[in-house]
């Protein structure tokens, strides 16, 4: 891990990123971190011992810059970098519904641009990173993404054709088991558990299904019939959900969120 690597915009989710770099065996001075205001660069200096720069310096000095603005800032970004952006420097985006032919337009000619969207749980190292390659990303810019992403959590490659479709699923995944819990955590209540008490229950049940989900190899259907006995409580519940659509309102979510994925990178609003 001898190459630099710049984060621009440090945010939540790029120190997160930065930290699990870290983590997992690159050195501080191969890492360099911009940020808007001054204080916040000083903070990453300070906490992770890594320079702190301008984007025109990381662009000149590191051999990846990770770009982790939030979209509507990316053209601004886009704009500042590129006098700066040598054509063999590899830019990987974070930015959501923004296609990497949005970046070789701005960039020289040639350049680079894998695009990856990750998720909130990199603050736990849990996340789930899909990977895209632009039209001039070879196999080995895929390995150094995949290298920077694996520090908080899992990777995964795909078509930028599927990214959208990832996005709904993944990117925005997480907010929908927080949606979930929320509306079993006002059940519990409903029927008579202390909040605390209900949230436990509920997250604890979630962890140990996500990690049966994982490790057993098991398709969930089975995994659901496993707790699901004849007249008992479950399937009594299970009946209410498909009465009330449950399933046909999840299809539809993630296509709404697929489809404002689109908007997004079509610059439709």
């Amino acid at each position: 891990m001898t190459q630099k690597v710049a984060v621009l915009g440090t945010g939540k989710i790029g120190e997160a990123l930065l930290s699990g770099m870290i983590r997992g065996g690159w050195a501080p001075s191969d890492l360099l971190v911009t940020a808007r205001r001054p204080e916040r660069a000083a903070q990453l200096h300070e906490r992770y011992g890594v320079e702190a720069v301008s984007n025109a310096e990381a662009a000149k000095s590191a051999d990846t810059l990770i770009l982790t603005v939030k979209p509507q800032d990316m053209g601004t970004l886009l704009t500042e970098l590129a006098p700066h952006v040598p054509v063999d420097r590899l830019v990987i985006s974070g930015a959501a519904g923004i296609p990497t032919s949005y970046f070789e337009e701005r960039l020289a000619a040639g350049t680079p641009v894998v695009r990856v969207m990750t998720n909130t749980p990199a603050l736990v190292d849990e996340a789930m990173s899909v990977i895209s390659a632009g039209s001039h990303a070879t196999g080995a810019h895929l390995t150094r993404a995949e290298e920077i992403f694996s520090g908080v959590g899992k990777t995964l490659r795909v078509p930028e054709s599927q990214q959208d479709a990832c996005t709904a699923l993944s990117g925005s995944g997480p907010a929908y088991f927080y949606f979930l819990v929320e509306a079993m955590t006002d059940a519990g209540i409903l029927l008579g558990l202390p909040r605390d008490k209900a949230h436990d229950l509920i997250v604890q049940a979630a962890i140990g299904a996500a990690v049966m989900l994982r490790d057993s190899g098991e398709h969930p259907v089975k995994l659901r019939e496993n707790v699901t006995s004849p007249a008992g409580t479950t399937i009594n519940a299970i009946r209410e959900l498909e009465n009330h659509g449950v399933r046909a309102a999840l299809i539809a979510a993630l296509e709404a969120a697929r489809d404002r994925s689109r908007e997004l990178a079509s610059g439709s609003g």
